[in-house]
């Protein structure tokens, strides 16, 4: 994966912020929104597009784009950069391979304190009962 061909795939808006910044946040558009068109991705094979629109179900519009938005730093640019990060992060784990599982034998000694349990309480509710007297 190009990570700097893929970068030049993303558009940014700004976008005012709520939130801490004072008076601030009513003058500068510090938030920034990512948009990625993942249909129109040329980065990405059709095998790799389809395990990512499944990875990105919910968080893609109708028109297979995905959005990101920051607003956690009052400054533009740190902005930018955290949701262009969050953005590489989620490619890279949409695009894991989940390994598949190996079933195992339950073990014997789990098997076994199991029986045993069950006898236990057996035991105890048996001695409940008043004694049988013939």
């Amino acid at each position: 994966m190009d990570v700097e061909a893929l970068k030049s795939e993303l558009t940014y808006k700004a976008v005012r912020s709520s939130g801490s910044g004072g008076q601030n946040v009513n003058k500068v558009a510090t938030k920034v929104v990512l948009y990625f068109n993942l249909e129109a991705s040329e980065q990405f094979t059709d095998e790799e597009k389809v395990r990512l629109v499944d990875f990105f179900q919910n968080r893609l519009n109708k028109q297979g784009v995905l959005i990101l938005d920051s607003s956690e730093s009052r400054s533009q640019f740190r902005n930018k950069a955290l949701v262009t990060q969050k953005f590489l992060d989620l490619i890279v784990e949409g695009l894991k391979e989940e390994k598949e599982r190996k079933s195992t034998k339950v073990p014997k000694a789990v098997k076994r304190k199991r029986l045993d349990s069950k006898r236990k309480n057996a035991e105890k509710k048996a001695n409940r009962k008043p004694p049988k007297i013939d």
